[in-house]
């Protein structure tokens, strides 16, 4: 694999030489444009718009365009003698747990290898991102720019992984792009899409796979054949609105089922409850006072306490015997 990026990782004084090589392809479909009539290339000119002159890549360089329109010529020099301590360095600011970077800010994909030399310290901070189960943020300048990066230990592999991050600024929000309407969602409805979701199950990435590419590439050999290709019937328009969401969400638990083989009765799964949802509501304490107090009043109304409630006469005291003086 091509190296794009060849500098060190800063790690405290810790300084471990690295290269950087890209994670990812692009397996898209690409087509050119042709004329239509010979197949001939249609390729774009790079024209000079105040003279219309067609410039070569030597003639062409970068411009930054200031506020009122002004342009500055900036030249490579200009940008390779900047004071940017990232210009070769991977530099450590901290660490995070993976799981709290936001995806949204994922860009690019890369690996990090060690250079001649570096095993020992790029083993440890492997190691030590494992471990700690953690990733490093970082900055660098690569490509033109400079710009955040997330370093990990990728799970199962021995290599570091980078992947490159959008500026928290680059990220616009997202106010104003939640439903107008008060929407009130059932129990019901609730326990319906949980068993939509647990019928159509995990999904095995590594099974994955570009159809849409697969389809073009047939295409292209059916035609290559002198074949005609086949021409699959007219689908139904999926969409529009759903009048019925409880019988849209039982018809969609029963396809899933019949798609994995399984019986066709919508049997509806619980949805699991957060902590919040499952204590129980606090009951109101019992009102004492009140009750008391009404007991008094019931007995004031009705004479002696004891009479009201038993109906039994109080048992008379005995007298003592006196004894005669001798």
């Amino acid at each position: 694999m091509r190296t794009v990026w060849k500098g060190a990782i800063s790690f405290g004084l810790v300084t471990i030489p690295v290269k950087v090589v890209g994670a990812t392809e692009n397996h898209a479909v690409s087509f050119r444009q042709i004329h239509t009539a010979d197949d001939g290339r249609i390729r774009y000119r790079k024209v000079c718009e105040i003279d219309g002159e067609e410039l070569s890549g030597d003639q062409i360089g970068k411009g930054y365009e200031t506020a009122d329109g002004t342009v500055v010529q900036v030249t490579d020099e200009d940008l390779a003698a900047l004071p940017l301590p990232t210009a070769r360095t991977v530099e450590i600011l901290g660490f995070v747990p993976v799981a709290s970077i936001d995806p949204y800010q994922l860009d690019r994909s890369y690996y990090l290898t060690a250079d001649a030399g570096a095993a020992k310290p790029y083993v440890l901070l492997r190691e030590a991102l494992r471990r700690a189960e953690k990733g490093a943020i970082a900055k660098l300048a690569m490509r033109g720019r400079e710009t955040l990066a997330l370093v990990r230990a990728l799970e199962g592999e021995e290599v570091l992984g980078m992947h490159t991050l959008l500026w928290p600024d680059e990220i616009r929000p997202a106010a104003g792009l939640a439903p107008a309407e008060k929407v009130t969602i059932r129990d019901a409805e609730l326990d319906l899409a949980y068993t939509l979701m647990d019928t159509l199950g995990e999904v095995d990435m590594s099974e994955l796979h570009d159809e849409y590419r697969e389809a073009v590439e047939a295409l292209v050999s059916a035609k290559l054949a002198g074949a005609e290709p086949e021409r699959p019937g007219e689908t139904v328009p999926v969409g529009g609105k759903v009048v019925d969401l409880m019988a849209a969400l039982e018809d969609s638990v029963r396809s899933a089922r019949r798609t994995r083989g399984e019986g066709e009765e919508a049997t509806v799964t619980p949805i699991k409850k957060t902590a919040a949802e499952k204590a129980p509501a606090k009951k109101a304490a019992p009102r004492k006072a009140a009750a008391k107090k009404t007991a008094t009043k019931k007995t004031a109304a009705g004479g002696t306490a004891k009479k009201a409630e038993t109906g039994k006469t109080p048992a008379k005291k005995k007298s003592t015997p006196r004894k005669r003086a001798s």
